[in-house]
């Protein structure tokens, strides 16, 4: 069955990461850990389909205040065709100089931390993203198909591409072509790189929270009220935590 195709591919994919990106996980969770426990705060970017990360982060339970999503829903299709279809996003992302507006309604400052979720690693949204986060000071991971970036030429006019922008450079281990399942056709279908880069995502809030718990900073953690013993308010209190923290700054 095709099914089980996928599931054996995507099982593979999953097993790579965890064998190939284990140290720049690690090293990306001690980044993290130690801007959150100062007090700095870690966003996270998509755009298309890479937004699906950003958005299972945070608010999601088992994820802590710390991390800061970044949303456009210019970049975030809710539709096919038609406004806000994936065909005017598509062209949107790939044009230089939009992202820049975009970042200009948030203050970062050094010490912050910038993950930036692309496949390809070729589109102009996320790498200016990453190029604007490093001009004001801050730590830049991400993640992407370092394979896709081998076979390909850089399109955007920097001349790079996401990954050789990034200081930690996550692989999320899949094909450029992304589809995982061969069904007689020149294209195969059904994409991986979904469920591998929230894969490395959730790994990445594992690890940071063991390592904020380990370094004394207890996180405000988002979580299901299904759990014994939290507070019917829990929640209530993560939110008013990250207006706390969202406005701190942004009052500025």
């Amino acid at each position: 069955m095709s099914a089980i195709k996928y599931y054996e591919n995507i099982s593979e994919v999953l097993k790579n990461i965890h064998t190939t990106q284990e140290t720049k996980i690690e090293q990306a969770g001690e980044i993290l850990a130690t801007a959150i426990a100062s007090g700095k705060r870690v966003y996270l970017y998509g755009s298309g389909h890479s937004v699906i990360p950003v958005m299972d982060v945070f608010p999601r339970y088992g994820a802590f205040v710390g991390f800061f999503p970044l949303y456009d829903p210019r970049l975030m299709w809710s539709n096919v065709i038609g406004p806000n279809g994936a065909r005017e996003l598509l062209w949107l992302e790939r044009k230089e100089g939009y992202a820049e507006v975009f970042l200009q309604s948030f203050l970062f400052e050094p010490g912050d931390v910038m993950i930036v979720f692309s496949h390809g690693g070729m589109n102009a949204a996320g790498i200016e993203v990453a190029l604007y986060a490093k001009k004001k000071g801050l730590t830049v991971i991400s993640v992407s198909s370092l394979a896709n970036a081998a076979v390909s030429k850089a399109t955007h006019s920097s001349g790079k591409m996401l990954p050789d922008v990034a200081d930690i450079a996550i692989d999320n281990c899949v094909a450029p072509e992304d589809s995982q399942v061969d069904i007689g056709r020149p294209e195969k279908v059904a994409a991986g790189s979904t469920m591998a880069v929230v894969f490395v995502a959730m790994s990445l809030v594992a690890e940071t929270g063991a390592r904020l718990m380990a370094k004394g900073f207890t996180p405000t953690t988002f979580v299901s009220p299904n759990v014994a013993g939290i507070a019917k308010d829990h929640n209530d209190q993560v939110y008013a935590a990250f207006t706390r923290a969202y406005y701190s700054r942004t009052s500025k």
